[in-house]
């Protein structure tokens, strides 16, 4: 059972907050907040959040079940481009260059693995170690 979680008009770049959601897609929950913790981009503290609530509306759809076991996985992440303010910055002879400051909106889908899907990683895992 998924659970979806919403973040809009975030105000960063959409391109910023890309490269911190390719981080993290496709990986386990445990290992994605991990991740989120010690990076550096501003972007990563928002995504982390946003995680972190999808996690909680997972838990309320599946109050019976625990986290722990549930092996837990980011199905989907994705950043959409939000509204774009527009702003004037004078330049040189009387002129205005124009500003653009972008937001985005984030949207993250959290799903549990099946047993397939977890025995599928862990040979992934091992080709990689050799």
């Amino acid at each position: 059972m998924e659970a979806v979680a919403k973040l809009n008009n975030v105000p960063t770049s959409p391109r910023k907050m890309r490269l911190v959601a390719g981080l993290v897609r496709g990986k386990s929950v445990t290992k994605a907040l991990g991740l989120l913790k010690f990076e550096a981009n501003s972007g990563a503290a928002k995504i982390e959040k946003l995680l972190l609530s999808a996690l909680a509306n997972w838990q309320q759809k599946n109050e019976d079940a625990r986290i722990e076991d549930a092996n837990l996985y980011i199905k989907e992440i994705f950043v959409d481009e939000g509204k774009m303010l527009k702003r004037l910055r004078p330049a040189p002879q009387g002129r205005g260059h124009r500003i653009r400051k972008r937001s985005n909106h984030v949207t993250v889908i959290v799903d549990s693995m099946t047993d397939e899907q977890i025995e599928q990683q862990s040979k992934k895992s091992k080709k990689a170690n050799k």
